[in-house]
């Protein structure tokens, strides 16, 4: 869990990146695999967050995300071995379209986690 004072926040919203300041409308929308940023005393930080949803009343942030890592919590080189997996197994996929998806979802998870942790590809 995580509760800050904060000055603005960046979150992966459903149709896109929202971006936050104080006196925002409320709102609620369905968070996307991404990174959600915060900044604070002119500082970001960042984390990568999956799934969920984000809710703006009075102010306050509520971010309920079924993932959420800091970028040091990552590793790296599984993440790079989730991605040259998926990758290969999305290139010749002959599942059902549930499992596409959820197949794509989790490639997503990979490239962000790689993106975010400095392991990317340049």
């Amino acid at each position: 869990m995580l509760s800050e004072s904060v000055d603005m926040v960046t979150v992966p919203g459903y149709l896109g990146e929202l971006g936050i300041l104080p006196g925002h409308t409320p709102l609620i929308s369905r968070l996307q695999t991404g990174v959600l940023s915060y900044t604070q005393e002119g500082r970001t930080q960042q984390l990568h967050v999956s799934g969920g949803f984000v809710e703006v009343n009075d102010d306050r942030v509520s971010v309920l995300a079924d993932l959420a890592e800091r970028p040091e919590e990552i590793d790296v080189a599984k993440a790079r071995l989730d991605r040259e997996r998926l990758e290969k197994a999305l290139n010749s996929w002959s599942g059902s379209e549930e499992d596409l998806e959820r197949e794509r979802v989790n490639l997503d998870r990979a490239q962000v986690r790689l993106q975010l942790a400095g392991g990317g590809r340049p």
